[in-house]
């Protein structure tokens, strides 16, 4: 619509005083925010990202053929590309129906990001978490790349899974057992690497959830007790802690490849997730040169055609009241250009090509996935003997020592001749599956030992080794005696005084749809000070999905160790059973700092409520920047009980020779200047320094330890990660360490220019064991 007889001048202060009047007009006589319209600007628009032409030589080839395949659809063929219908024959959680004509089969999308979801004849794996905790590369390739297998071969297409986000930043967080880490570079890598095990077997990973989803509370919009619509809780974080702490993973998981992201339910500045318009096309299609394509979390459209436009390809489980017929609509009255529609059928078809999904061997959607377990159907077992040692392996390796007195009392185990038992997470759960949660959302999942946490995340276990079952063999073994009291769970259980050994096994609970009402809980502390009481080696063992504080109890002279269990997945009772006598040396470093007190986390303890004249908008303001976790108490001089990255052996390590060297050839100019790849610039990968050192295992026992590189870059953290390199070594032997530093490692965002700005100056190195032990410290100089 044209204004012919308005001047530039008059148009833009018509413009403004609308922009001012908005305000006013948002607000009701109390001052509570009633309107959207309140919030308008604070996400900046960005037009529709072009269609890619493909950043390598299969995308290249992937688009090519999707562009001819697209040709051919009708626009109503188009529309049924982008979203779900009901699976009336599977069992997928999301399903996009076939166009036979074509030979497109369909795509299925699946849960979770653990191990396939609702399904028999599968393993449950180790939960992210707990993948984080063990700090091992390779063995979270390992893991994805048998646990891909078996999304396969149930006929997934596409596998929910990894989450990046939450990243960590609330401990109560609901969903935080479900991510690695919150620290940016550990979860980044090893999304990269589950990223590439899974994608290896030709299913897409989904690689979730786009962004700033840290909390469960508002995460979807409600009715509160007042009868009041309540909008989802709006993120607001700021361009550079965005660039430098929540996006760090999602963009190594693109550079990895995934070929789907899946954006949140919350709002981020105000603009839902799934039609924020900066997000999806500004930063992940534009700027980090994303190739696939995006798909809503279940529920999570709130848009027409502005989400289509805004970035969003693929909204599940349905179209809903927005899409469906209405985005064909909305090109047929001129509400949207077709080409929107054109760049998202033809990205979801690319990325079907791209991992050949299209070819004759490749499952039928969901051929595996019953519509009910409980319905009659054929049993197509996914498991295959060569998972059994990457399962039992991850187990073992998630597990993080953290207090051991080492000698006649603590661990390993020195050939006992009694053992008792204790506390409500020993035995195997009632049923399997089990989906069963505290009835009350409490701390605890009573009477059952703990593998995994509660909601689109849970597994399903081909079996469930137990502590209390995988002890029960091990006391056959060993001609020894066992004894368990299980159902006295409270402070009055007593001890059998002739124990050469006491365990306690408790669980702290966590899930999706509501945050963890606090991260200890007296009911178990007082169980474990009560067993301490009388017997003088009690070991603790927490199955935890996420922080657990433990200073009620630590110092009692007879608590001589703790292990932080986390969600081990199926074979958790032989894991640890294997790590408590000795036969497996504990190497796993905990993934996020243990504080002693609540208070230590100020304001990110707990989640964000609707308050003030926000009670319809709630508002979680990311005041506190990149600096959470050991940033946090590193910047505000707090001692943590358990520092990030900690975790004992029962062997010894010494490090030495640290060593810098400026890599030849790559440039150090302030910006870099390479073409859009996966990931973002192509230099922000280029390698500018090598850090190398040498650990030696001082011990008696083999043992594997994580050493890590820290890097204190000008104007930000005390430290922050930047290395990690788990290593096995011999007693008395010593090992090399090699580290890399690229460009983006060095780098801090750039507000202005929008770009890594890598800064002149010095730059300190510190090379250790755990963030606060660091005997190895250098520098070097850009």
């Amino acid at each position: 619509m044209k204004f012919s007889s308005f001047s530039g001048t008059l148009l833009r202060e018509i413009a403004l005083l609308a922009i001012l009047l908005l305000p006013a007009a948002a607000q009701n006589n109390t001052g509570n925010i009633t309107s959207d319209s309140y919030f308008y600007g604070q996400s900046p628009h960005v037009s529709p990202a072009a269609l890619p032409s493909g950043t390598t030589d299969s995308w290249a080839a992937a688009y090519s053929k999707a562009a001819d395949f697209v040709s051919q659809l009708s626009q109503e063929e188009k529309s049924n590309l982008t979203f779900g219908v009901r699976a009336t024959r599977t069992g997928c959680v999301g399903y996009i129906p076939p166009i036979k004509r074509l030979g497109f089969k369909g795509i299925c999308l699946q849960d979770a990001g653990n191990g396939v979801r609702l399904a028999d004849g599968v393993n449950a794996y180790d939960s992210g978490l707990h993948v984080g905790a063990a700090w091992n590369k390779n063995l979270a390739y390992q893991r994805a790349l048998h646990m891909g297998a078996e999304f396969r071969a149930k006929g997934v297409n596409i596998a929910l899974g990894p989450v990046v986000g939450p990243i960590g930043r609330i401990a109560e967080g609901g969903r935080n057992w479900e991510g690695i880490s919150n620290d940016p570079y550990l979860c980044g890598v090893l999304a990269a690497e589950t990223v590439r095990g899974i994608q290896e077997n030709g299913v897409v990973t989904s690689t979730k959830h786009f962004i700033g989803n840290e909390q469960e509370l508002n995460r979807n919009p409600s009715t509160n007790n007042q009868r009041q619509h309540v909008e989802s809780v709006s993120s607001n974080i700021d361009d550079k802690t965005l660039h430098e702490l929540y996006l760090w993973p999602f963009q190594d998981a693109v550079r990895a490849g995934s070929g789907n992201i899946m954006c949140s339910y919350n709002r981020i500045n105000n603009s839902y997730g799934c039609q924020n318009s900066k997000l999806q096309n500004g930063i992940l299609k534009e700027e980090l040169g994303f190739q696939g394509f995006v798909v809503s979390d279940w529920g999570a459209l709130h848009a027409g055609y502005a989400a289509a436009e805004a970035g969003l390809d693929m909204v599940m489980p349905n179209g809903g009241v927005f899409w469906g017929s209405n985005l064909t609509a909305a090109i047929n009255n001129g509400s949207m250009n077709a080409s929107v529609l054109d760049n998202m059928a033809n990205r979801i078809i690319a990325t079907w090509y791209q991992f050949g999904q299209d070819s004759d061997d490749y499952p039928e959607p969901g051929v595996g996935l019953p519509r009910t377990l409980t319905a009659q159907h054929v049993f197509l077992d996914a498991k295959v003997p060569s998972s059994k040692q990457v399962l039992l392996d991850s187990a073992i390796e998630g597990h993080v020592l953290v207090k051991n007195t080492n000698g006649s009392l603590g661990l390993p185990l020195q050939k006992p001749k009694l053992v008792s038992v204790f506390g409500y997470d020993a035995a195997s759960p009632r049923k399997n599956p089990s989906s069963e949660g505290p009835p009350d959302h409490t701390s605890q999942i009573i009477n059952q030992t703990m593998i995994v946490g509660g909601g689109s995340g849970v597994n399903n276990p081909a079996y469930i080794s137990s502590p209390l079952e995988a002890l029960s063999q091990r006391a056959y073994k060993d001609s020894s005696q066992l004894l368990w009291d299980i159902t006295n769970v409270n402070s009055t259980a007593q001890v059998d005084a002739a124990s050469d050994a006491c365990l306690v096994f408790l669980n702290a609970w966590a899930s999706e749809g509501y945050d963890r009402s606090g991260v200890h809980d007296d009911y178990s502390d007082a169980l474990v000070n009560n067993i301490a009481d009388q017997c003088n080696n009690t070991i603790v063992v927490i199955h935890n999905a996420g922080v657990r504080l433990v200073d009620v109890f630590i110092d009692h002279p007879n608590v001589t160790a703790l292990i932080f269990a986390h969600l081990p997945g199926q074979d958790s009772g032989r894991a640890l059973v294997s790590l408590l006598y000795g036969e497996s040396n504990p190497s796993g470093k905990l993934p996020y700092s243990v504080p002693k007190n609540e208070s230590d986390y100020g304001p990110l303890l707990s989640p964000t409520p609707p308050e003030g004249i926000y009670w319809t908008f709630p508002q979680d303001d990311f005041t506190e920047g990149v600096h959470i976790d050991y940033r946090a108490f590193d910047a505000n001089n707090i001692t943590p009980r358990y520092e990030f990255g900690f975790g004992l052996s029962y062997t010894t390590f010494k490090y030495s020779s640290l060593g810098v060297t400026k890599a030849d050839g790559p440039s150090t100019d302030e910006y870099p200047v390479g073409k859009i790849v996966e990931g973002g610039q192509a230099d922000l990968w280029d390698v500018l320094f090598q850090v190398t050192a040498s650990v030696l295992n001082s011990g008696e026992v083999d043992g594997a330890e994580v050493a890590q590189l820290y890097v204190g870059i000008p104007g930000g953290p005390v430290r922050q990660l930047r290395g990690f390199s788990k290593v096995n070594i011999e007693p008395g032997k010593s090992v090399d360490l090699n580290f890399n530093l690229q460009r983006r490692d060095l780098s801090v965002w750039d507000v202005v220019a929008q770009k890594w700005q890598l800064q002149k100056g010095e730059y300190k190195i510190y090379v250790g064991g755990s963030s606060r032990n660091l005997p190895l410290e250098g520098s070097l100089t850009v």
